[in-house]
């Protein structure tokens, strides 16, 4: 016997998915699959604009209340700025706090080796493993009010009390301090001494950085704001454009 019941739910069922083949992909919908309004692969304009806000979510999730920045959002949106023939720059703008060491240097290695001009903006902070994100950009700028932090590398959770466990922790923070002494002016020493600064805060151990503290010991190149930014960064788009043109 036909069940006509069934029959009714399965043909709203199929136009339903008719209806979502044909919906349009809402700023929403961009938000919820990459973390912004427009998709990496929709492009209004010849420059990308990634933020990097809040705590870089690793492999693990973090707790619903924090504000994240998934790795696996930006991953997609960098390699669209490689391969989409239309963006001819990367502006990227930071307020974190860091987070996950591996994600946070995996989007710092891909910024770093894209082949178009980068420009990198530190906004109120570029703590922890923002820092490498912050001077993996071809030219970085600082706001006035902003701060920076370098402090040795923290673990949270079960730690084995084991000599192996010291030399892993010791691993990391060099992966992080050659990074950064690659993609900036400064010395290793100099960043180590930053890193293992006993008086410089109460709690921890570390060095805080505001603003023009950063651009004099050159971590950052340049004082400036979103206007400063983007005129260097379109700068570089032209000098790219006329060195590729001859």
């Amino acid at each position: 016997m036909i069940n006509k019941d069934r029959i009714e739910n399965n043909l709203t069922d199929n136009k339903k998915n008719d209806d979502n083949q044909d919906k349009e992909v809402t700023p929403k919908d961009n938000v919820n699959s990459f973390g912004m309004p427009l998709s990496p692969f929709s492009f209004d304009t010849d420059i990308q604009y990634v933020s990097i806000i809040g705590h870089i979510e690793g492999h693990n999730l973090l707790p619903s209340q924090n504000k994240t920045t998934k790795y696996e959002h930006i991953i997609p949106q960098l390699i669209a700025v490689e391969e989409n023939p239309k963006i001819k720059g990367l502006l990227t703008i930071l307020n974190t706090v860091g987070g996950d060491v591996e994600a946070g240097l995996a989007i710092s290695e891909l910024i770093a080796t894209i082949s178009k001009p980068t420009v990198s903006i530190v906004l109120g902070g570029g703590h922890s493993i923002g820092v490498p994100l912050a001077t993996s950009s071809d030219y970085s700028f600082i706001a006035e009010t902003a701060t920076m932090t370098l402090h040795p590398i923290r673990y949270n959770g079960l730690v084995i009390g084991a000599e192996q466990t010291y030399k892993y922790f010791r691993k990391m923070q060099d992966r992080i301090i050659n990074f950064i002494v690659r993609t900036t002016e400064l010395d290793k020493k100099i960043v180590v001494d930053l890193m293992n600064e006993t008086d410089e805060i109460a709690n921890d151990v570390g060095t805080i950085l505001i603003g023009k503290e950063a651009v004099e010991i050159g971590l950052i190149n340049e004082i400036g704001g979103l206007t400063q930014a983007l005129s260097k960064l379109r700068s570089l788009i032209k000098e790219r454009e006329g060195t590729e043109n001859q």
